[in-house]
């Protein structure tokens, strides 16, 4: 197992703040979404066979009003490739450079891989970690336990 970071971003701590470019180029900044429920998603690499049905998921179950923004290393143009060939409408962020910097920030970059672990946040209007989950990259998340956990919150 790589390295990872020792501080992760822990649920009821304010999450971190970050820009980065969807998948069009267009810069989203994760607090421009104050005042609404934000489900961050991290997945290891586009075009790979867990994370293909991890986001189709999320694609075919909205997740009742909440941003969803995913991120993965991957360079914008690979996201936009991926997201142009499945449908996804939803912003791809791309955490290319400096490399994973974000998926540091939240405690779920593998640095010995150079990839983001399956790690979900949910983020409330305040800015604030209200629940979170960290797969192993081999292990798909359920997209119910998401919904159940808006529900929860809001």
């Amino acid at each position: 197992m790589g390295h990872v970071n020792a501080h992760p971003a822990e649920v009821g701590a304010q999450a971190p703040d970050f820009e980065l470019q969807d998948q069009h180029g267009t810069p989203v900044r994760l607090s421009q979404f104050r005042g609404a429920n934000v489900v961050l998603v991290f997945y290891p690499l586009a075009f790979s066979g867990i994370c293909h049905g991890e986001l189709s998921a999320l694609r075919d179950n909205p997740l009742d009003g909440a941003h969803l923004l995913t991120v993965s290393v991957d360079s914008m143009f690979a996201q936009r490739a991926w997201a142009d060939r499945e449908g996804y409408t939803f912003a791809l962020l791309s955490d290319f450079w400096p490399h994973g910097q974000v998926a540091r920030a939240y405690g779920v970059f593998d640095e010995a891989k150079g990839l983001a672990l399956r790690g979900t946040f949910i983020i409330d209007g305040e800015g604030v970690i209200r629940w979170k989950v960290v797969n192993p990259t081999s292990t798909a998340r359920d997209v119910a336990d998401y919904v159940k956990a808006l529900a929860d919150i809001s």
